[in-house]
């Protein structure tokens, strides 16, 4: 018995045993069932992330200390 999964690998995005193509260029905010994937916690959030990029991301990371 498999675990279900959301990945993203190359320019499809993986869930369960089903594929599509990627949405999104950086994979920030891939939607799934009005959910939007964050690759960074590698899970869901109810709404979009306010980042343009996974970059600026990172940068707020560091400048406040937390997501």
């Amino acid at each position: 018995m498999a675990v279900w999964k959301f990945s993203i690998q190359g320019s499809k995005v993986r869930y369960g045993n089903k594929k599509r193509e990627k949405l999104t260029e950086d994979g920030c905010n891939e939607p799934y069932k009005n959910r939007y994937w964050c690759p960074k916690l590698q899970w869901f959030k109810c709404e979009p992330c306010p980042f343009v990029n996974q970059n600026e991301c990172e940068n707020f990371e560091i400048m406040c200390g937390a997501l």
